[in-house]
């Protein structure tokens, strides 16, 4: 197997893979710009240690990704040799497991994403299953049991080299932001190629499990629902459920974040079910919108306006294609206005001086007694933007026009396709 992952084709696929995902460098500062040249020279000997099972890869360097609700997410940042060698790894081996995991399990797959795990969810409520075991695992990815994966690999796995570069990666300890080192006796550190694959296949008899109890579920990484058609079975699962998962997986069950509710009730990869059991974004999920459109339109920035529209039209349009699969129609509608109101309330801000704001209403269109009545107002900029002459001055269309996102036409071609009525 060990030849599979260094033919020079799977390394090829591997490097233009890590090409093409960028990323920053890890604890040797390499750069991926830089890693053909250092590859050209020293790859002869990194293949010959790979081959005699004498590779030692580095330890990955640790980040901290801010999380919505204020805490810190820890990732680990390989080196960009280790990032080629992993993916190289990742992409043999998963052929071998890929067969075998379940039909509800969403994450880190090919052909399979979050939109599906969430019509899952969907269709479990369509079979009466109104009530879910929301489970959390308490740092999934830094407390999986290196004993118990390794076990799970060599089912499977049957080359020792393969076997035992894998467990040198789990062993290879991090990085800390001050410099120094800390080991890494359990866990798969968030960050490289072969993470996500390794992840699946420690979670792969948890859904083995639900599928023989014969539960309804959907699994997105270690974010999963399992659903169920009343109160009191929700109860009886959650407690097999974390019997299984502390005992049988050696995996910590967030008891604080943990829940058995009605499935209206319970996020899903910040979806929840709304009205007539169809997917909805979350109070947060809308809430977090709101505060970047913000971030992105603050009068203070000092920035272009056009450079303010093409960096809210980046994120307004990647927004939509994960969270314009909901059903909030009438929300969206309601975001689109607000939206254009922060442009026209950037617009103003800029504008700044009553001659330049004169001079730009005139060419929009707006009588000149409109314009003086316009210009010499007191009242503040968040009030002008909903003033009526700024927005026949700045109307939807010419906001469109200047890129800001027509969120209404996009979420309906998301809906009923390119070809429907707008």
């Amino acid at each position: 197997m060990m030849e599979q992952v260094l033919a020079s084709g799977n390394l090829r696929k591997a490097w233009q893979r890590v090409k093409a995902n960028a990323g920053a460098p890890g604890i040797d500062g390499m750069t991926v710009e830089a890693f053909p040249a250092f590859c050209r020279e020293h790859w002869p000997r990194i293949r010959s240690a790979l081959m005699a099972g004498t590779y030692r890869p580095a330890p990955v360097r640790r980040v901290f990704i801010p999380k919505p609700d204020g805490r810190q997410r820890p990732l680990g940042v390989p080196t960009v040799l280790d990032r080629v060698i992993q993916q190289a790894l990742a992409q043999v081996l998963t052929p071998l497991f890929e067969g075998g995991f379940s039909q509800s399990s969403y994450g880190f797959r090919e052909d399979r994403n979050a939109h599906q795990a969430v019509r899952q969810v969907e269709a479990c409520w369509k079979e009466g299953r109104r009530y879910a075991v929301d489970c959390d695992l308490k740092s999934f990815f830094d407390t999986v049991n290196h004993d118990r994966l390794m076990g799970q690999l060599r089912e499977k796995i049957r080359d020792r080299k393969v076997l035992g570069l894998i467990h040198d990666y789990l062993k290879a300890g991090v990085v800390l932001p001050d410099g120094s080192r800390e080991a890494t006796p359990q866990g798969v550190p968030q960050g490289g190629p072969l993470s996500p694959l390794l992840a699946n296949i420690v979670l792969d008899p948890l859904d083995k499990e639900l599928e023989k109890r014969g539960h309804c579920f959907a699994r997105y990484a270690d974010d999963f629902l399992v659903m169920v058609k009343s109160a009191k079975a929700a109860q009886r699962v959650m407690a097999s459920l974390t019997r299984y998962v502390e005992g049988r997986l050696k995996l910590v069950v967030n008891r604080a974040k943990s829940q058995t509710a009605p499935l209206k009730q319970c996020a899903f990869l910040g979806f929840q079910i709304g009205q007539r059991g169809k997917a909805v974004w979350t109070a947060k999920v809308h809430a977090r919108f709101k505060q970047r459109v913000k971030e992105i339109t603050r009068r203070n920035r000092g920035l272009r306006v056009q450079d303010v529209i093409d960096e809210l039209g980046r994120y307004v349009i990647g927004w939509l294609n994960y969270f314009g699969i909901s059903h909030s129609y009438t929300e969206l509608l309601e975001l689109e206005e607000w939206v254009r109101r922060r442009v026209r309330l950037y617009y103003w801000k800029q504008w700044k001086r009553p001659r330049t704001r004169r001079r730009h209403l005139l060419a929009l269109g707006i009588a000149r007694e409109e314009v003086h009545m316009a210009t010499r107002s007191r009242k503040g900029y968040w009030r002008m933007s909903a003033n009526s002459i700024v927005q026949r001055a700045l109307t939807n269309r010419w906001l469109q026009e200047q890129g800001v996102p027509d969120m209404r036409t996009l979420w309906i071609i998301l809906h009923y396709g390119p070809k429907a009525r707008v």
